[in-house]
């Protein structure tokens, strides 16, 4: 003899069984989203990484150039100061590129696992207004 039929319980243990079971899926899927902003967000931080230590070594080069524009100037020959300052020039035009891409990279990399954040909390809402 089934009592779970008999006592009315069969829809209710199989309504149970389909939530449980949804609830597999989507944490799966959940931990799926995380694994791929997680993959994004390393290759976000190894950019922010090169590109911090490029923005450090142009900044060096940058003002050693400066410098050595600056020495230049007061030679004899105006030829020499001109190709200095248009060496500095290009130099801080690559050091302000750079800089601008570390920007950029930082940015994007303040806000990890945003779109997993936000599935959670839109399935916390369900949850909520489920109950």
């Amino acid at each position: 003899m089934n009592w779970t039929s008999l006592l009315g319980l069969e829809t209710w243990l199989l309504r149970w069984r389909v939530a449980v079971l949804e609830g597999a899926i989507a944490i799966e899927d959940r931990a799926e989203l995380a694994r791929l902003e997680w993959q994004e967000q390393k290759q976000r931080l190894r950019q922010l990484l090169l590109l911090a230590l490029a923005v450090g070594s142009l900044t060096v080069v940058a003002l050693i150039v400066l410098s050595v524009a600056l020495i230049v100037q007061f030679w004899d020959s105006p030829q020499r100061a001109l190709v200095a300052w248009l060496l500095a020039g290009a130099w801080l035009l690559v050091w302000g590129l750079a800089l601008a891409a570390l920007v950029r990279v930082a940015r994007a990399a303040s806000q990890p696992f945003a779109s997993t954040r936000e599935e959670l909390a839109r399935d916390w809402r369900a949850i909520k207004e489920q109950l």
